[in-house]
């Protein structure tokens, strides 16, 4: 029977159909949508709060880029950068000190750790800044002498309470990236080799780098925001100068919004370079990179391209 259906069936003959395409139809999310408006119903209602408030807006605008505003922002930066040099210095050798196996560093590792992270920097500040009291004159021999309040800078008792508290903190961190990478690793630098150093430098520390920038960056945006504290040792950062033109003007509340504004500005640059660090020492650990800001915001406003021959 087949056999003679085929016969008769002539070269004009319609191919049988094939099956059905598929139509995809997107999931619908109507959460996301209500969510979206009780979110700006919300910002709307405290953006109309603080522009009922009694607060004189034009202020900020007039002192944003005032020449003292500008050079405390710059102070700010300064301290954090010189901080933060210390504080990864000091944690890189605490950290080498801790992993030791002489039970003296270790210990002398370990209790600086426990200090510093024992007290809070504001404390911290005062005492660098009031140390006059036991040291009334710093002697260095024939190359400095000098009283200790001469000697003791607010600039000065701003970097060793910064910088040294955050020493204590990149330690840890140091520590946990040091440990990250496997034992095998320094066991066979040693068998060809390698001396403890070299090693450090050569394969463990480049290894470890993938686990301890992420933090590191973390502090950073930290040490930013804590330099506000040492406007109580007199340093004339990016607060202590929105703080004084506050007095003086009568707008205190308005430059607080100010320093926030520029808190904001720089905390987000500094995110925006932590991410494309990160994204630097991925490389080798991952299969592909994480998109960038740029290539994500390509695909949500670009149209995607299809290849050739797939069916739209």
């Amino acid at each position: 029977m087949t056999a003679d259906v085929n016969k008769t069936a002539g070269p004009d003959a319609t191919p049988p159909a094939g099956p059905e395409a598929i139509k995809a139809v997107p999931v619908r999310h109507p959460g996301r949508y209500v969510s979206a408006a009780v979110a700006l119903f919300l910002l709307g209602s405290v953006i109309y709060a603080f522009a009922q408030g009694k607060i004189n807006w034009g202020a900020i605008p007039e002192y944003f880029f005032d020449d003292r505003i500008i050079d405390g922002v710059l102070n700010t930066l300064l301290l954090t950068v010189l901080s933060m040099v210390i504080g990864i210095a000091g944690g890189v050798l605490l950290a080498v000190m801790r992993l030791s196996k002489n039970p003296v560093t270790s210990s002398i590792a370990w209790f600086y750790i426990w200090f510093f992270r024992g007290t809070p920097v504001l404390v911290q500040l005062f005492v660098w800044f009031n140390l006059g009291l036991v040291f009334e004159y710093i002697n260095m021999g024939p190359f400095y002498k000098d009283y200790w309040s001469s000697f003791m800078t607010p600039l000065l008792a701003a970097l060793l309470g910064l910088g040294l508290n955050e020493a204590a903190y990149m330690a840890e961190i140091c520590r946990a990236g040091l440990l990250s990478v496997d034992e095998g690793q320094t066991e066979a630098s040693h068998a060809l080799g390698m001396s403890h150093t070299k090693t450090l430098r050569r394969i463990v520390i480049p290894q470890a780098m993938r686990v301890i920038v992420p933090p590191t960056g973390n502090e950073v945006i930290n040490m930013l925001k804590t330099t506000s504290l040492v406007s109580a040792v007199q340093f004339y950062d990016l607060f202590k100068e929105a703080q004084d033109i506050g007095q003086n003007a009568g707008s205190p509340v308005e430059m607080y919004f100010l320093a926030a504004a520029w808190y904001l500005i720089m905390t987000s640059i500094l995110s925006v370079g932590q991410y494309y660090v990160e994204r630097h020492y991925a490389r080798g650990s991952s299969r592909s990179l994480p998109p960038t800001p740029l290539q994500r915001l390509r695909a949500a406003v670009l149209p995607t391209r299809r290849p050739k021959g797939v069916a739209v």
